[in-house]
């Protein structure tokens, strides 16, 4: 199955289908000289413009009705510099060629998020991130940019420019879109190394309770609670001296593609017709992974496959408030008539630069909550949401939210400088859209 956005009869709409977009054209740039030459033409016919991706945001941060730029030809990689370690790489590229590329280089990313469907520039843009006690997100690696702005002329930025440009590169690392349109990126790597995994599950109660100590212990940490149940999937990963022991493929067959996507996607299938059989499926589906300890390289530890369907909310909170967060969380869903058959995930990162990064300036936890596909979310995610801004909370830029620019100004202390920045940069607002209207204000 593919995980593209799909475009049928001028139409496009995003991976979880809860975003649809009817643009007046769409481009396929072979080059940035062609990408640069679309947004001038676009500036003439009075269109805005936005570059999309895969269609892994939930947001409709990349919709537009004006020109909508695809970006799969701008992919695979310019250049690899090994004496200062980075990569220089298309924004088209999806992180899953990128990955594959740099291991049979010998390198690596430090981190990454979960999945690796989406391209370089959409991850990045919007935030994504995995789990790391030290590690931050995608954009957190990123040590240079290119990128096409409003007038059509091309911009590069880095840390160790200008202070104008290392202003433009702590914005645009996460620019949501609305700063220009990245062509390329260049991302620190390292030399390959291994992974040890180990996935085990764990009361509720205890993980909340050792927390701190797992998070201390580990270098990267996350687990997922199974709503209706006290009971949690805990994984950890460390590096790992070796010798490689990956997941054997029987065994990796049956738990990440039987229990993990085929048989989840039948529970979901059957909750969604039969509401009332979620707790009891959600008991047997926290029973049925069992521990599993496994060493292979980053990207084959870091991520997984997704298959099953699904619309997504997650917040990061202050690292301090997890603990109070999910027990809120969690007295919700008990007490409330709803019925959630996706297991709630939980990541942490160090505080970071970026203007705004999710984990600007603070360490953060992250908690995502989701819902299959087609079924109703807003009453759960609503109910979520109000206990994640209650501890103000950072809604992740690609995923469900109800936010607006007066509340990113309270709990982004540099939000104004994002603004200021977007102001120069994009005066005519060519890189518009509704939902950047509504998170940056008009």
């Amino acid at each position: 199955m593919s995980t593209t956005a799909s475009g049928k009869n001028g139409t496009w709409r995003n991976w979880g289908g809860n975003v649809v977009a009817r643009p007046a054209r769409e481009v396929t740039p072979a080059s940035v000289e062609e990408l640069a030459a679309a947004v001038r033409r676009a500036a003439e016919d009075g269109l805005k413009v936005k570059a999309v991706g895969t269609g892994h945001s939930f947001t409709a941060i990349a919709a537009t009705d004006g020109v909508l730029i695809r970006p799969q030809l701008l992919t695979g990689i310019r250049s690899i510099d090994r004496e200062a370690m980075t990569v220089t790489v298309e924004a088209g590229t999806p992180l899953r060629r990128l990955n594959v590329a740099l291991a049979r280089e010998g390198l690596s990313l430090t981190n990454m998020g979960d999945i690796m469907e989406q391209t370089v520039s959409g991850a990045t843009s919007t935030g994504t991130h995995g789990t790391g006690r030290e590690s931050a997100s995608i954009a957190a690696q990123i040590k240079g940019l290119e990128l096409v702005t409003a007038d059509g002329s091309v911009l590069t930025c880095s840390e160790k420019g200008t202070e104008e440009e290392r202003a433009l590169f702590a914005a645009a690392r996460i620019g949501l879109g609305a700063l220009g349109i990245v062509t390329a990126i260049t991302f620190a790597v390292e030399p390959i190394f291994l992974l040890t995994a180990r996935e085990e599950p764990m009361p509720f109660d205890r993980v909340l309770a050792e927390f701190d100590q797992h998070w201390a212990e580990n270098e990267h940490f996350e687990f997922y609670w199974f709503p209706h149940t006290g009971s949690t999937n805990t994984k950890r990963n460390n590096r790992s001296a070796g010798p490689e022991k990956p997941i054997g493929q029987l065994s990796g067959w049956f738990e990440d593609e039987l229990l993990s996507n085929g048989a989840f996607q039948v529970a979901n299938w059957v909750g969604r017709a039969v509401p009332a059989t979620i707790p009891a499926v959600a008991r047997i589906s926290s029973r049925a992974l069992s521990a599993r300890t496994y060493t292979d390289i980053p990207y084959k530890v870091y991520t997984s496959p997704r298959r099953v369907r699904f619309v997504e909310m997650e917040y990061a909170v202050p690292r301090a408030a997890l603990v109070d967060t999910l027990r809120e969380l969690k007295a919700m869903v008990d007490r409330s008539k709803l019925r959630i058959s996706f297991p709630v995930e939980v990541r942490t990162a160090p505080a970071d630069d970026i203007t705004l990064s999710t984990a600007s300036g603070r360490d953060s936890a992250y908690v995502a909550v989701h819902m299959f596909k087609g079924t109703p979310y807003q009453a759960y995610f609503t109910a979520a949401e109000r206990i994640f801004t209650a501890h103000e909370g950072r809604p992740h830029w690609g995923k469900v939210h109800t936010r607006d620019a007066a509340y990113f100004a309270e709990v982004y202390p540099r939000f104004g400088e994002f603004t200021a920045l977007r102001d120069r940069l994009d005066p005519d607002r060519r890189f518009q859209n509704d939902y950047l209207r509504r998170v940056l204000g008009a």
